[in-house]
């Protein structure tokens, strides 16, 4: 099946689709849950306002497009980037495999919807090498991740991903670090200022992030002892193949790379930290992880080892979805 995405096509896209059914056959029998939480940010009122009760068609469709375009998307900017040999979909083929790892990463979420964010903030991120004229993009950069934060608290993990991302991509200039903090900052001055002239000002903590030291599940049973082991493997693969491949990169796309490094490590304890956050947080990963895995599919010149991994995630889905239809 791998190969079927080693080559950029057209019928690519038709593949993917495909994919996405095929790994969320659960759907056809359970729509998926919409889960909300009014103390996450902008994206749970939004959720629960206008996505909450719409027809189980409409639920459907909406995850798979969500699903699909971020794929794709994270796919196009890759290759765009020239972060590997050859132009392939094996990242889009990965990202739709991984969201069927968990039965907490078949809903539509706060988290699902902040990776619309975290694709547009790495493309700014590795815009910023050798530009000529950066604050404008520093304090864009900065914006969105005010607004992240805004839409889904523990996105607020992302502060420490733009400054070390930053010190990767560029030399150490105090001014960029401070246009990039007032950027971030700027979304929470104009919250301020509207409940201030509201006067709701003492609601302002509402908006903010709540951190927690806690575990996302009590029970560890066998299926989500796979599921993080298949997890480890991608990551371990991936971080593998791209480590063989570094030497032949440019330098730009090595700093590229250094970017979704630091976001994926950043990204992994996200679950733990944030209160109430659970394992549906962990989707954020998604983007780092679907870049690594790539890897793993599309350098090895022998199948087999990617036609293992597949395989082996297929039939851990095929489990979820079995479970997920009598049991949910």
């Amino acid at each position: 099946m791998v190969f079927l995405f080693r080559d950029k096509s057209i019928a690519n896209l038709f593949f993917l689709v495909v994919l996405s059914i095929a790994v969320h056959l659960h759907l056809f029998i359970n729509a998926p849950l919409v889960v909300t939480n009014d103390a996450d940010g902008v994206f749970s009122i939004l959720l629960r306002n206008y996505v909450v009760g719409l027809p189980t068609t409409v639920l459907f469709l909406l995850y798979h497009i969500i699903v699909l375009t971020q794929a794709i998307r994270l796919n196009i900017v890759l290759n765009d980037l020239r972060m590997f040999q050859h132009n392939t979909y094996t990242t889009a083929m990965a990202y739709v495999l991984l969201t069927g790892l968990f039965t907490q990463w078949c809903s539509i979420t706060p988290a699902l919807l902040a990776n619309f964010l975290l694709i547009w903030l790495f493309i700014k991120l590795c815009r910023l090498y050798n530009h000529p004229s950066p604050k404008t993009l520093l304090f864009n950069t900065g914006l969105i991740v005010g607004l992240s934060v805004l839409c889904y608290h523990p996105t607020a993990i992302l502060v420490l991903v733009v400054l070390f991302a930053l010190a990767v991509v560029r030399p150490f200039k105090l001014a960029e670090w401070l246009t990039l903090l007032m950027g971030a900052l700027l979304p929470y001055y104009f919250l301020g200022a509207i409940l201030f002239l509201k006067d709701q000002f003492g609601s302002f903590s509402q908006y903010l992030p709540y951190l927690k030291l806690n575990l996302p599940l009590q029970e560890m049973g066998i299926p989500l002892m796979v599921s993080l082991s298949l997890l480890f493997l991608f990551l371990v693969t991936g971080l593998y193949y791209w480590q063989a491949s570094s030497n032949r990169m440019v330098i730009q796309v090595r700093k590229n790379w250094g970017v979704m490094a630091v976001m994926l490590f950043i990204l992994l304890p996200i679950p733990f930290l944030f209160h109430k956050a659970g394992l549906e947080s962990g989707l954020m990963l998604l983007v780092p992880l679907g870049a690594f895995a790539g890897n793993g599919f599309s350098y090895p010149r022998s199948l087999i080892l990617p036609n293992i991994l597949f395989w082996l995630t297929a039939g851990l889905i095929a489990y979820n979805n079995w479970w997920m239809v009598y049991y949910r």
